[in-house]
């Protein structure tokens, strides 16, 4: 029995046998370039590290539920020179999450909201957050079902815990029965807790009115507002632009951010 053979039950006991992934390429290592003990110990470690966090990582954007992998560097800020480029890399910095704010992302159909946000939602997985992404139609449909089977308060829960949650497309149609109230208690229960980012084609004065009742809007919407930065984006859909728009060259973050 080989020292390697010796080595994988004490490993697996110890919870290190992604070590033996590249315990032989660094054995190989330390001998090529004469390594001491520490130096070999220290790189392998490290890719002991390296594989746990990329294990992580992993595991945190399927937690996400993100409708699509969007990225910063695959968003086309060049397409539409209105929108605050600093401002959206300042967020993507995570200092929002950290300070529990809110981000309102405000504009019509096909401006890019979804994406800024998933991205967003990305950037925060990649710096150790738990993130959920979900539609404001299936919120609304999870609490309601929640509310049939006895599950609120648990499915509530869901929605409250992550460091980030992302709400896309609220505003859409108006809210029925109990959302509002569903609506009101997701933002209580967020508030001063952590972040939020809400997609939506209606500005902050019109998603008050969603909730129908003055008390009820002037709750949420001062809980939703108070530690929050709102973007309005303004122009055309990527998805139908027009034809000057179409023949103007793609330019990535990463190419807008060279020196």
């Amino acid at each position: 029995m080989s020292l390697t053979d010796e080595l994988v039950p004490m490993l697996k006991k110890l919870r290190l046998s992604g070590i033996l992934h590249t315990l032989e390429l660094r054995t190989q290592q330390a001998v090529d370039d004469e390594l001491g003990y520490v130096d070999f110990l220290f790189r392998l470690l490290c890719d002991e590290v390296e594989r746990r966090e990329a294990k992580q990582l992993d595991a945190r954007l399927r937690r996400a539920s993100f409708e699509h992998a969007k990225t910063l560097e695959d968003f086309d800020f060049h397409f539409n020179p209105t929108i605050p480029k600093a401002k959206i890399i300042d967020l993507a910095t995570g200092t929002f999450v950290a300070k529990r704010e809110n981000v309102l992302l405000i504009g019509q159909a096909g401006v890019g909201k979804s994406h800024l946000a998933q991205a967003l939602g990305h950037r925060a997985c990649r710096l150790g957050h738990p993130v959920l992404y979900t539609s404001a139609n299936d919120l609304f449909k999870q609490l309601r079902a929640a509310r049939g089977d006895g599950s609120y308060d648990r499915r509530l829960l869901r929605y409250a815990n992550p460091d980030l949650l992302i709400l896309d497309d609220l505003g859409l149609r108006p809210l029925r029965d109990e959302e509002p109230l569903d609506l009101y208690e997701v933002i209580r229960e967020r508030y001063e807790r952590g972040a939020t980012i809400v997609t939506s084609n209606r500005d902050p004065e019109e998603l008050g009115e969603l909730f129908g009742d003055p008390l009820l809007a002037s709750a949420a919407m001062d809980r939703l507002l108070h530690h929050a930065h709102v973007i309005a984006i303004e122009g055309e859909s990527y998805r139908n632009p027009a034809t000057n728009q179409r023949k103007r060259p793609r330019r990535t973050l990463k190419e807008d951010t060279r020196p």
